[in-house]
C-alpha cells in the first residue's frame, strides 16, 4: 500500500537510530518522540490524535519495560506498534449480521468517494463468502448513477433493484420487501451523495434510515482527502450514528492521516478499505496488520491469504516441493508470475514482506499482462526438455523459440535472466530453511 510509504520510511529512520544504541537515555527518547510527532503531523494525522499518541508512547517509553530491556530500541518500536494498533481500533471490526434476514447495509458518503463502486466490491466480497446480496439504487440525483450501479452489479453478477427517481426511502423499503420475498440475505443500499455536506442530503439519509432500520451504516471516505475525510466522518456520524467506515483509494499516493485519525476522532472503526480499481480490490481492515506494514514489519498473514486465493492448495504444495527439491522449472516460473498478478502485483507482495517496504524496488512492468503473454508464448514454444533445463537454450534454440513465439531475442534473454534470478533466490530460501534471504 503506497498510502503509508512516506510515514513508514520516516519512522524507520527514527527507529534505526534507536536500535543502533545499547542503552537509551531520556534525551534520546525525547528526540525520537519529537521526530515521530513531526512525521505523524506531516502524514496529515489529526493534531489532537498526535498529541495523545505521543503522550502515551512517551509515558511507556520512560517506564520499567524500557529501562530493564536488553534491547531498548526494539522495545520502543514495539510500544509504537502497539499504540498504532490501539489508535486504529485494536482489532478487526466485523460486519454485523441481522438475526432476522435480510441484513441491511446502508452506504453513505460524499460524491467522488467511490461509494457506488464500493457497493459492488462489498457485494462481490459477501457473495464470495456465500451470501446472496441485493444492490439497491437510491441515488436519484447524480446523472447516470442508477445506470452505473447496474453496470457495477452486472460485472460482479449481482441483481440491482431500482425504481427510477421515486423517493429513495420508498425505493429502499420496497427493496427490503423484494429481498425478503426472493431469498436475498443482504441488502446494500447505494444512497445519494453531494459534493458538500448539506441539510437536504442528511434529512434524506435520516428518512431512509428511519424506514429500513439498517443493520450497518457504512460511511465511504476518500483517503486522499486527508483531514477533510475526518471532518466528513465526524459530521455524518453526528447525524446518522454510522457503524463503520470504508476508506477508499488507500492504494494512492496519499499520506495516511485519515486512516490513523478516524477511529480516534469519531469512535467508529474502519471496517474495509479499497486498494485498487478492480471488483476484488477490497480488504477487511486489520489494525494490527496495518501497523506492521507501516513500521516495515510486513504483513505475512495477508500475504498468505492472498496466496491462498491466487493458488489452490494442491498448486501450493507442488510449488513447495519444487523449492525443497531445488527443481524449479520454467513451467513453475509461469505459474508463479500468474499468481503474483492475481495477488495484486509483485510490488504489493513485497510491501507485505518483513523489512521490505520501500527497500525493495521492483519494476511493475516486469509482470504486466503483455509481458506475461510474451512469457507464455516463449515457454509454449520450448520443448519439455528446454522448459526443465533452460541452461541448454543457446543461440540456435533461441532463434527457433523467437520464430515460434513471435518475440525477439531480447525478450527470450529477459525471460531467462529473470528465471535465473528467481531460481537463485529459491536456492537461498532452501539453504535458509525457508526463510527469505533478505
Amino acid at each position: 500500500m503506497g498510502v503509508f510509504s512516506g510515514l513508514g520510511d520516516k519512522l524507520k529512520h527514527v527507529f534505526s537510530k534507536l536500535t543502533a544504541r545499547g542503552k537509551l537515555d531520556e534525551y534520546e527518547i525525547k528526540q525520537a518522540m519529537r521526530e515521530i510527532r513531526i512525521a505523524l503531523l506531516e502524514a496529515d494525522v489529526n493534531f489532537t490524535v498526535v498529541k495523545d499518541f505521543i503522550s502515551k508512547i512517551s509515558e511507556r517509553a520512560k517506564g520499567e519495560e524500557i529501562v530493564k530491556s536488553v534491547t531498548p530500541g526494539q522495545q520502543v518500536v514495539k510500544i509504537v506498534h502497539d499504540e498504532l494498533v490501539e489508535l486504529m481500533g485494536s482489532k478487526n471490526a466485523k460486519l454485523a449480521v441481522s438475526s432476522k434476514p435480510p441484513t441491511i447495509i446502508m452506504m453513505c458518503g460524499l460524491q467522488g468517494a467511490g461509494k457506488t463502486t464500493m457497493c459492488g466490491k462489498l457485494g462481490a466480497l459477501l457473495k464470495k463468502q456465500g451470501k446472496k446480496p441485493l444492490l439497491v439504487a437510491c441515488d436519484i440525483y447524480r446523472p447516470a448513477a442508477i445506470n452505473q450501479l447496474q453496470v457495477v452489479g452486472k460485472n460482479v453478477g449481482l441483481e440491482v433493484f431500482e425504481k427510477g427517481t421515486q423517493k429513495p426511502a420508498k425505493t429502499a423499503e420496497q427493496a427490503v420487501k423484494h429481498a425478503t420475498n426472493n431469498g436475498f440475505d443482504t441488502v446494500i443500499i447505494d444512497t445519494a451523495g453531494r459534493l458538500h455536506i448539506n441539510d437536504d442530503l442528511m434529512r434524506e439519509l435520516e428518512e431512509v434510515k428511519k424506514v429500513v432500520s439498517p443493520t450497518e451504516i457504512l460511511l465511504t471516505v476518500d483517503a486522499m482527502t486527508g483531514q477533510d475525510a475526518v471532518t466528513v466522518a465526524t459530521t455524518f456520524n453526528q447525524r446518522l450514528d454510522v457503524t463503520g467506515v470504508i476508506l477508499t483509494k488507500l492504494d494512492g499516493d496519499t499520506r495516511g492521516g485519515a486512516a490513523l485519525s478516524i477511529k480516534a476522532v469519531t469512535g467508529k472503526p474502519i471496517k474495509f478499505c479499497g486498494v485498487g480499481e478492480k471488483s476484488g480490490d477490497i480488504e477487511v481492515f486489520h489494525p494490527d496488520r496495518m501497523a506492521s506494514r507501516i513500521l516495515g514489519m510486513g504483513d505475512i498473514v495477508s500475504l498468505v491469504e492472498k496466496a491462498q486465493e491466487a493458488m489452490d492448495e494442491e498448486a501450493i504444495k507442488k510449488m513447495e516441493k519444487r523449492v525443497k527439491d531445488a527443481n524449479f522449472t520454467l513451467d513453475d516460473f509461469l505459474v508463479q508470475f500468474e499468481s503474483l498478478k492475481k495477488m495484486g502485483g509483485i510490488s504489493e507482495v513485497m510491501q507485505m514482506l518483513p523489512g521490505m517496504g520501500g527497500r525493495f524496488k521492483f519494476n511493475e512492468k516486469d509482470i504486466d499482462e503483455k509481458r506475461i503473454e510474451k512469457f507464455k508464448a516463449i515457454i509454449c514454444s520450448m520443448t519439455k526438455k528446454e522448459r526443465e533445463h533452460p541452461e541448454i537454450v543457446k543461440s540456435s534454440r533461441r532463434r527457433r523459440i523467437c520464430a515460434g513465439s513471435g518475440t525477439t531475442i531480447q525478450d527470450v534473454n529477459q525471460l531467462l535472466k529473470q528465471f535465473e534470478q528467481t531460481r537463485d533466490m529459491m536456492k537461498k530460501m532452501k539453504n535458509n530453511k525457508g526463510r527469505l534471504p533478505f
